[in-house]
């Protein structure tokens, strides 16, 4: 079966109030319908508030694996709306497990390839109340990915996925995440993962620092 989009999210930053302090917020977003341009920085008619952790060529679209509602829903004991965790696409059949960082695929009429996992912010607990879930998510694994865009198009909800490439090294988003947070001392895992050219800069320095690269 081949993956597909199950929602497109969109939003724009707004400010809410958490714990008696303003904070401003790009994490909620909205599914739409509408036929969206995908640029080298974001979705048409999205945006980020903080632009030093997020947004920028390396995150320019947020994924999340659809499979994972189901088991967050039963967490947080309340249906969750597409986009609940800040993704801009939610999608079927592409798991941490199943996609690489560095892998191709043809999104409607835009190419774009998987950079990074998805490291959780506090925002995302400030959207669903609960401060640890950043840290659940992380140890869960189940943390979604971010692509960069290789060639701009539109894209709708109804856009086709198709693999184009899958990366000769087959580091998965999944091991990425794993030894980021549960084996960080493993440095023939650390050198594995840093093969991989098209790791975001940002993943690529955090583990050369490692090991003392």
């Amino acid at each position: 079966m081949e993956p597909q989009i199950v929602s497109l999210n969109v939003g724009v930053p707004a400010t809410v109030m958490y714990q008696g302090r303003e904070i401003r917020t790009g994490i909620r977003k909205h599914s739409t319908e509408k036929r969206l341009y995908l640029s080298t920085l974001n979705l048409d008619g999205d945006g980020q508030a903080d632009l030093v952790h997020h947004g920028g060529k390396d995150k320019a679209v947020c994924v999340y694996p659809y499979e994972h509602y189901t088991y967050w829903e039963k967490e947080l004991n309340r249906r969750l709306d597409f986009g609940a965790f800040g993704e801009n696409l939610t999608v079927h059949g592409m798991q941490e497990t199943d996609v690489c960082i560095g892998d191709v695929f043809q999104l409607g009429e835009a190419v774009v390839q998987v950079s990074q996992p998805r490291q959780p912010c506090y925002k995302l607990g400030v959207k669903h109340n609960w401060p640890d879930l950043p840290l659940r998510v992380q140890n869960t694994g189940f943390t979604g990915y971010y692509v960069r865009v290789l060639q701009e198009g539109f894209v709708d909800k109804h856009s086709p996925i198709r693999l184009l490439q899958r990366h000769p090294k087959g580091i998965t988003v999944s091991f990425v995440n794993h030894i980021k947070y549960h084996e960080k001392e493993n440095e023939e895992a650390i050198r594995r993962i840093l093969e991989v050219e098209e790791l975001a800069e940002g993943w690529r320095q955090s583990f050369a620092k490692r090991i003392g690269r």
